[in-house]
């Protein structure tokens, strides 16, 4: 057996199957609330994309489950919803540190360029009033 493949313990192939996770398999696991939708949302479901009126459901088939929820209450409309989702595809990046010892002092730096307070990995964040999708935000690299 691959030396890494041994190296995985179960939680972490757990956690890598189910980051897999298709529209395809969403809409299987949710067959009879999705055969409820019209024919369009369908097809824009199917094929991972969203609109401004989903419902959570149509949403979470679509994306699947946001990796974060953030709630704000606006005493106005009453509270709004931001989903937040993650880019999971592998990704490559280089560190360069420097240390000491023997009473020596050691200096780090680090640089971060974003924009709109965007976690360093967010993707896209689906915001909800009243139940239905009222803005979609999607991250240009």
């Amino acid at each position: 057996m691959n030396k890494f493949l041994r190296c995985l313990t179960p939680a972490t192939m757990l956690l890598l199957a189910a980051s897999c996770s298709t529209p395809a398999d969403r809409v299987q696991k949710n067959q009879a609330v999705y055969n409820s939708w019209p024919a369009e949302v369908q097809r824009e479901v199917s094929a991972g994309r969203i609109a401004v009126g989903y419902l959570p459901d149509m949403v979470k088939v679509a994306l699947g489950e946001p990796d974060n929820v953030f709630t704000v209450v606006d005493l106005a409309n009453g509270p709004v919803e931001t989903w937040s989702y993650l880019d999971h595809s592998p990704s490559f990046s280089i560190g360069v540190g420097v240390g000491g010892g023997n009473g020596s002092t050691s200096i780090g730096t680090g640089v971060s360029v974003g924009g709109q307070n965007w976690g360093p990995n967010e993707k896209t964040r689906v915001v909800f009033e009243h139940g239905r999708v009222v803005a979609i935000q999607e991250r240009k690299k």
